[in-house]
């Protein structure tokens, strides 16, 4: 997806939020399990997985590592 407008990014971010949740809760864990795991805090995630914040690409590393995935596993369509 290539965000050309505020709509679409503000889809995309949605989006990223929920492969997020989907695989923290596939592993079994609570937000505060993986914020921990990360090293964030667990509003943190909650705002992520809510769309309320669009994650930097450090921090989505930090999440695929902590969840056991690759980064591209959360970002893609």
């Amino acid at each position: 997806m290539r965000p050309d407008s505020l709509n679409d990014r503000l889809a995309y971010r949605r989006h990223v939020g929920e492969q997020i949740r989907n695989r923290r809760l596939a592993a079994n864990l609570t937000q505060q399990a993986l914020a921990e795991s990360a090293g964030l805090e667990k509003q943190a995630i909650s705002h992520i997985e809510n769309g309320h914040a669009s994650p930097r690409l450090d921090t989505v590393w930090r999440l695929a590592q902590a969840l056991g995935v690759g980064v591209a596993d959360l970002v893609r369509e």
